[in-house]
Order: structure tokens, then C-alpha cells, then sequence
């Protein structure tokens, strides 16, 4: 990848696109984690303001301070960034106590780590609107197009992918590039969603770069036969996650009414 001129076509992009949108900036949630720490760069780099918003909910302090970190070498960098932080933790628990209580359960545990990213969507809005922003969603090719690991109208509810074409080997090779701080590049990724040390390899079960590898051979036209095991189980893991997740990778169904029932 020719890497800086990469980082100029996205950055080039990002601020036409705010131009013709005519809209005065970007407003990025920063999570401590890679994705969010390129994208946030990239958008600093536009000139546009571009504000960097820390939504903590029983966030674990190593992801904090990387946040931090990032947010504060931005601003040393860039003084068109600015910062906000919302700790979400008491909204996050209320809602908890309004909704009707249920026993505990994967599926409860996983519709509440989706409630965490649909509320620091709701907040990152309520930012974009009253400053006139869009939000820039963090998700990389992988994540987005090729497991669907992110929240329906979560971490998905977004106005622009800068960095949705590129899979997370090459947003590495971007963070370095950007001197994204390296204590960012050296951690395991995660989403922070359940309030406990699993990393992203722990949930999907298969790690970035084979997963990487299972998107190539799908696009290649393989299938299972043509693998046998570790390659196999990856490829399995991968073609399962990508079949079930469909509904987050295309548009919503629409229910066309026949023309001779109007």
C-alpha cells in the first residue's frame, strides 16, 4: 500500500465531502483503540474542526488512558481539536432499571453491550447537531463488509467510512504513518462493549490477519473443501459471521407494493 498517498486521497476525500455536505467539521468517538485513533487523526488533518468525544461506560482504565493519550498528542498536533468527555455509566445503568429485568443470559449480555454503543451513537449526534459535524464511523473493511462485527445503529450509525475500505493490517500501516501513538498500536484490539478484558480475537475467534486471510480466499471463489485445519476452522468462523451479519451489510428491506394495489 502506498501508504501516504492513501492517507492524502482519504483526508482529501473526507474534506470535500464536509465542504459539499457544507457542514463545519467531523466529531469522532474515541475509544483508545486503533480504528478510532486513525480515523480521529485523519480527520484533524482535514483543518475542518474536528472534535474528539470520550464516552466512557465501565471503561477499563488502560483503554481510558490510551484515549486520553491519543486526544492529548491531537491537540499538542492539531489546534483545530477539540475534546468532550460524557460518561455514560448512570444513563447506561437507569436504562437498565426501567427496561423490564430478565435472568441473565449470552443473549442479555450482548443486547446490553449493544445498548452501550447505541447510546454513545445517540450522544455523538447530539453533539453533530448542535455544532454543525458529521460523524465519522471508525469500522474497517473487515469489520464492516466482512464479519459484521459492530452494532446495528451503534458503532454503524455513522455519516461517512474513511477507513471502511481498508482492512486492519493496512489501518496499521496508517497509524504509524500518522504517529498514532504507540502504546494504540501495540494493543490488543477490543470494543470495550462488556465491561471486561475480552479482546476482539476473544469474541470472534479467529485474529484480524487470519480473518483478512478467510475475506481473500472467499473472494477468490474457495469454499470449505479447499481447507483443512486451523485454515479450516478460520474460514468457517469467517463465512459464518459474514452469512449471519448480511442484514448489517445491506440495505434495509424494502416492502415494494405492486403498482395495481395503489
Amino acid at each position: 500500500m502506498n501508504t501516504p498517498k492513501v492517507a492524502e486521497h482519504i483526508i482529501n476525500w473526507l474534506k470535500d465531502y464536509a465542504t459539499n455536505a457544507k457542514v463545519n467539521g467531523f466529531v469522532v468517538g474515541i475509544s483508545g483503540g486503533i480504528d478510532s485513533a486513525v480515523t480521529s487523526t485523519l480527520c484533524a488533518k482535514t483543518g475542518l474542526p474536528t472534535l474528539c468525544v470520550e464516552l466512557p461506560i465501565h471503561q477499563a482504565k488502560s483503554q481510558v488512558s490510551r484515549a486520553n493519550e491519543h486526544i492529548k498528542q491531537l491537540k499538542e498536533r492539531f489546534s483545530n481539536v477539540s475534546e468532550a468527555e460524557v460518561n455514560l455509566t448512570s444513563t447506561f445503568e437507569d436504562f437498565k432499571t426501567v427496561v423490564p429485568p430478565v435472568e441473565s443470559s449470552p443473549k442479555v449480555d450482548l443486547a446490553l453491550a449493544n445498548t452501550r454503543a447505541r447510546l454513545r451513537m445517540t450522544t455523538l449526534y447530539y453533539f453533530a447537531g448542535i455544532q454543525g459535524l458529521l460523524v465519522a464511523g471508525t469500522g474497517n473493511k473487515v469489520e464492516d463488509f466482512g464479519v459484521g462485527f459492530y452494532t446495528k445503529y451503534g458503532d454503524g450509525g455513522v455519516d461517512l467510512s474513511p477507513i471502511a475500505d481498508l482492512v486492519k493490517s493496512e489501518v496499521y500501516e496508517l497509524a504509524a504513518y500518522l504517529d498514532v501513538p504507540s502504546s494504540i498500536q501495540k494493543a490488543q484490539p477490543t470494543d470495550g462493549l462488556f465491561g471486561d478484558s475480552r479482546t476482539d480475537e476473544d469474541q470472534i475467534g479467529a485474529s484480524y490477519d487470519e480473518l483478512e486471510w478467510a475475506m481473500e480466499m472467499q473472494n477468490a471463489g474457495k469454499n470449505v473443501d479447499d481447507f483443512s485445519g486451523r485454515e479450516l476452522e478460520v474460514y468457517k468462523i469467517y463465512t459464518r459471521l459474514n452469512r449471519i451479519n448480511q442484514h448489517k451489510m445491506i440495505p434495509i428491506p424494502i416492502c415494494e407494493i405492486p403498482k395495481e394495489l395503489k
